[in-house]
């Protein structure tokens, strides 16, 4: 099989070739994720909660949520081939509704442990920006040594996040042969080891900041970071930066792209949705700049809808919504 760039594609073809080529020369790449499954406590605020106040929540409403389950979700629904998600699932009544949203997903490799499902407490206020607080739960039971490296393998992309033990994010990233997509959020207990690992570190802005400041003691530039973050080995760093758009930086080339004008009602999964659109993307031979496009498009659909997995769309919209542009 011959595979032709798209004549759009520019500086980082070099780049996206050796992944290709590393990735088996496949036209539709295999997509696996290993992360967090969550149960989503979502309470409709008109302002965030100051300390000591006490207010009254508009609107409460519980979706199956998690960062990992987030992205796998995604690319169930946006991708052509499924997805296999390592994660673990808690003993309570929670975990019964993870399951049965995996299996209606044909998303499979999922692990049952004898602690509560993990729990997110978001304050989502009238704006649509919001506030998180997770208890891990299960999540805190994926260990390295659950991992089933040999399926793992049969994978080319592989997408990872920061909400199950630090040392499982990085054996994966370690031992992972195809295109690792890291997200770290949330931005606190990352080894310097990891970035040598990655193809893609795709940070928000406030999670680059808070990474620059805990590896290089200050915070300049969005950009000045991401070049910073090159040098520990990161081969592409992608920034999101919500209303302000995407800004891609590699070896090659310092690119923004504007995000689409839309309502947001609630930016909770909006980082994940456009995480798992991106891989697909990926998956389907897009270069890296069409993927962040066709990613954006993804998260701007699941801003205008309230709840995580509840908000990302079908590959259907994604096009149409790109299409009418």
């Amino acid at each position: 099989m011959t595979f032709h760039f798209p004549s759009c594609y520019h500086s980082c073809e070099n780049d996206f070739e050796n992944d290709f080529i590393k990735t088996q020369g496949r036209m539709f790449l295999v997509i696996s994720v290993v992360g967090s499954s969550n149960i989503d406590i979502v309470l409709k605020v008109d302002h965030f909660t100051k300390p000591g106040e006490t207010q009254k929540a508009i609107e409460m409403n519980v979706f199956p949520g998690g960062k990992g389950a987030n992205q796998a979700v995604t690319v169930a629904k946006i991708g052509e081939k499924g997805c296999r998600f390592v994660t673990c699932i808690g003993n309570d009544d929670y975990s019964d509704l993870l399951i049965e949203n995996y299996e209606k997903l044909g998303i499979t490799g999922y692990i049952r442990v004898s602690l509560p499902t993990g729990r997110a407490f978001i304050e989502v206020d009238k704006t649509g920006q919001n506030r998180i607080i997770i208890f891990p739960g299960a999540n805190a039971e994926l260990k390295k040594e659950l991992i089933d490296w040999n399926t793992l393998s049969e994978s080319d992309i592989l997408l990872l996040q920061n909400e199950i033990p630090f040392e499982t994010t990085l054996e994966c990233a370690k031992r992972f042969n195809g295109i690792v997509i890291f997200d770290p959020a949330p931005a606190q207990g990352i080894n310097e080891e990891i970035f040598q690992y990655l193809d893609y570190l795709t940070p928000n802005e406030k999670e680059i900041e808070a990474l620059s400041k805990d590896f290089f003691g200050e915070f300049l530039t969005v950009e000045k970071a991401a070049e910073k973050f090159l040098e520990l080995g990161v081969k592409n760093v992608i920034v999101k930066l919500g209303d302000k758009g995407v800004l891609l930086v590699n070896k090659n080339e310092k690119k923004h792209f504007p995000t689409f004008k839309v309502k947001a009602v609630d930016t909770t999964a909006a980082g994940d949705v456009f995480n798992g659109a991106f891989a697909v993307a990926l998956s389907e031979g897009k270069n890296p700049e069409e993927a962040v496009i066709f990613g954006t498009a993804a998260a701007a659909i699941s801003v205008t809808r309230l709840g995580a997995q509840s908000s990302i769309p079908a590959r259907e919209e994604v096009e149409a919504f790109l299409k009418n542009l």
